[in-house]
């Protein structure tokens, strides 16, 4: 669970804290982690920055959450305040950097590619406008975002609120939807087809006899 916001237990995490609650209940062991206590500097340029044998020479936590807490995982859930009508700064520069180690020139390449393919992922969002096209460009940022990474997109959750706690005041209930989609990461059914894909005509499986 990977929460973006500089504010500390703000809409974001709380939309954080309802998911895995959800998770919990289904089982899973959730892992809360603040991206601010470890990444601290955006991508450089990595020409200059790069360390004799291809490493990253950037200077902070970045490597220690990304082998401890992201790799190991099945699910990321990224959680994020929209700051000028996209994701925090800190959330970008933590993309951004999956390059550092995932570029030929990397000595992390076999290991850190293979790790971050194939996880399930869900996207939390606060903002304080209601108007339905504030998050849009985001939510279709993550779209392509995950589909590159190769990861399932299980959903994605928009409350509204400004003040510190406030999307549980929010009428849509995100809190509660948050809480189902924690429940349902596991296995919740993705589907992305291509025109050559196989599939079956139902998308839910047959008819369930009561």
């Amino acid at each position: 669970m990977l929460d973006s916001s500089p504010r500390r237990e703000g809409n974001s995490w709380a939309l954080a804290q309802a998911l895995g609650k959800g998770a919990e209940e289904a089982g899973h062991t959730v892992d809360f982690v603040r991206l601010s206590d470890f990444v601290r500097s955006p991508l450089d340029d990595c020409r200059e920055c790069r360390l004799s044998d291809g490493s990253c020479g950037i200077t902070d936590d970045y490597e220690r959450l990304l082998f401890d807490h992201v790799l190991p995982a099945d699910a990321i859930v990224y959680a994020t305040p929209l700051h000028w009508y996209g994701m925090t700064g800190r959330l970008k520069s933590f993309l951004d950097r999956f390059f550092c180690y995932t570029s030929a020139s990397s000595p992390h390449t076999a290991e850190v590619v293979p790790g971050l393919m194939h996880k399930r992922a869900a996207v939390l969002i606060s903002c304080e406008e209601s108007y339905r096209g504030a998050t849009l460009g985001l939510e279709a940022q993550f779209q392509e975002l995950t589909r590159y990474l190769r990861q399932d997109l299980a959903g994605i959750v928009v409350g509204v609120g400004n003040s510190r706690g406030e999307v549980e005041r929010d009428p849509a209930r995100p809190l509660e939807a948050a809480a189902d989609l924690g429940r349902r990461l596991g296995d919740a059914h993705v589907t992305d087809y291509r025109l050559d894909t196989d599939r079956p005509n139902r998308v839910w499986g047959p008819p369930v006899e009561v």
